[in-house]
């Protein structure tokens, strides 16, 4: 599964120097009716910052030398193409992506345990057999070696990630058909087609195409292979509007909305469909985060789960990821405030009182993973810093977060302290 707070929205995109404290403008369109990108996102400059202070950052040397051990892993690694299978999609063709709902397991009851049950929070391994964890794996190293070339300039890990980005979007032999029609499909149910939740499996993309825009500075990286990235983008982002899963994951009520329009911004924004990225944007907080989030702070959607603490941060992670694009039009989703009260910093709060407490005081299900997403709110707190000063925050995540000075965080998130 993809490591959902490292999915930072970098939004190289954004070229133009930053204005911090914009809202909304006139019609973010230039005078020939363009949509047009006002300013860079804290992000990108966060990242600049780093490479030009790696000696001087918190853990920067540290977090450094462990990217770099990482990427000179990746440059030995296969990567397994989404063709390489043993299980094709009921549409017989082996370039469709094709994954299994995580929580979904045989009936014990039925002798050949179709149609297949739901045991939320607890992961099948069969789902290990199908295409999502291969898609994470490429991410993963486009990712990391993307991340390396930046930071060292070495041509050799951008020849790598470029090498496997081929491998699964350009080379007709081994690509991937720009669609997830049969994502997360349940055996037994809809005669082996994928739902609207599948679109999800491939969050990781949004800071991969991130990590493409860093690689098209290389040597390695052709025009033509930017160009013919940009268009499977586009094709997937026409999937994503106009596919019945698609449409079904917009009308999605709770994270799985909020992760689809961070998504197609995401992906429209770097196909040069900006125009799509905007409108979704501009809908942003009313839709999805005053919809999602009571005055008082809390997710009643993801509070229901039996893994209340994750999923109630995981779609935090979301909004901030949207209010990160949103900064390129000068759109401020952050801070955007319901006449209820209800906004990202409202569902900070709420959740913001079980860091550093123990498991049993939260009055949720959190059946795993107490601690490892006891970090994840410390990286949220200090994710939140950048878009707003928050004193406390600092001072929590200082308190709290017990991070590895290794981990690449310290470089995707520095601070100038």
């Amino acid at each position: 599964m993809y490591k959902f707070m490292l999915s930072i929205v970098l939004s190289i995109l954004c070229l133009c120097g930053c204005n911090k404290g914009t809202t909304l403008s006139e019609d973010n369109q230039g005078a020939g009716g363009e949509v047009v990108i006002v300013q860079e996102t804290a992000p990108s400059r966060q990242l600049a910052y780093a490479k030009a202070n790696i000696q001087s950052i918190r853990n920067g040397e540290a977090a450094l030398q462990l990217l770099v051990k990482d990427a000179d892993k990746a440059l030995t690694t296969a990567i397994a193409p989404v063709t390489e299978k043993k299980i094709v999609a009921v549409s017989g063709d082996k370039h469709d992506y094709v994954s299994m709902g995580p929580y979904w397991w045989p009936d014990p009851t039925k002798p050949d345990g179709l149609p297949y049950i739901r045991r939320d929070g607890e992961r099948n391994p069969e789902i290990y057999e199908l295409d999502r964890y291969k898609m994470d794996a490429m991410i993963k190293s486009v990712v990391t070696l993307g991340y390396a070339y930046y930071f060292t300039e070495e041509e050799r890990y951008a020849e790598k990630a470029v090498e496997n980005l081929r491998l699964w979007f350009l080379n007709e032999e081994t690509r991937m058909n720009p669609n997830l029609d049969y994502a997360q499909m349940i055996p037994g149910h809809n005669n082996g087609k994928g739902r609207g939740y599948g679109i999800i499996d491939v969050y990781g993309m949004i800071e991969m195409v991130d990590c493409i825009q860093l690689l098209s500075k290389s040597r390695a990286m052709k025009e033509t292979d930017l160009k013919a990235l940009k268009q499977w983008f586009g094709d997937f982002v026409e999937w994503l509007l106009n596919s019945e899963n698609g449409k079904e994951e917009y009308r999605a009520a709770n994270n799985h909305g909020t992760a689809y329009d961070a998504q197609v911004a995401a992906y429209a924004m770097f196909a040069n469909k900006k125009e799509v990225s905007l409108n979704l944007i501009k809908g942003f907080a009313t839709k999805r985060i005053f919809n999602q989030v009571e005055p008082d702070g809390s997710q009643p959607l993801e509070l229901e789960r039996t893994l209340a603490f994750h999923y109630t941060l995981f779609n935090i992670s979301h909004m901030m990821d949207m209010a990160a694009l949103a900064q390129c039009f000068g759109i401020d989703l952050y801070n955007a405030t319901s006449d209820d009260g209800r906004s990202i910093t409202q569902a900070i709060e709420f959740i913001k009182p079980y860091l550093g407490k123990p498991q049993s005081e939260f009055p949720y299900q959190q059946i795993r993973e107490w601690g490892e997403n006891q970090e994840r709110l410390c990286w949220i707190l200090r994710r939140a810093t950048f878009f707003k000063e928050n004193k406390e925050y600092d001072l929590l995540f200082n308190t709290y977060c017990t991070t590895s000075v290794k981990n690449r965080n310290w470089l995707l998130y520095t601070k100038q302290e």
